[in-house]
């Protein structure tokens, strides 16, 4: 388990906003979490909402700014990644649920 600091900026560079989290996994969690905040605002009236990965993906691509610093044991220094290591992170912590649940 990793410790890592999710930067976001949807628009402008006021709009900059960063969380830490205990791993990776609770990370791409919490950028799924924003995309579904994100889904509430514009349906508002929808008691319930879903959604597939590409539509995911787009809204992370629509981000001016998505980025990842994770912490590495080995060097004691955080190591940044950029959205196509988050969209790849993401892929697989869903696939896994998936596989879970099924």
């Amino acid at each position: 388990m990793s410790h890592a600091i999710l930067f976001v900026q949807p628009g402008k560079p006021e709009t900059r906003t960063y969380s830490d989290f205990e791993s990776v996994n609770e990370c791409m969690e919490g950028v799924c979490h924003l995309f579904e905040e994100h889904l509430k605002r514009q349906n508002p009236n929808t008691g319930s909402i879903t959604y597939d990965i590409s539509q995911l993906f787009d809204f992370i691509d629509s981000l001016e700014d998505l980025s990842c610093l994770v912490f590495q044991k080995s060097t004691m220094t955080y190591a940044p990644y950029n959205k196509d290591w988050i969209k790849e992170k993401i892929y697989i912590l869903l696939r896994r649920q998936a596989t879970k649940s099924q």
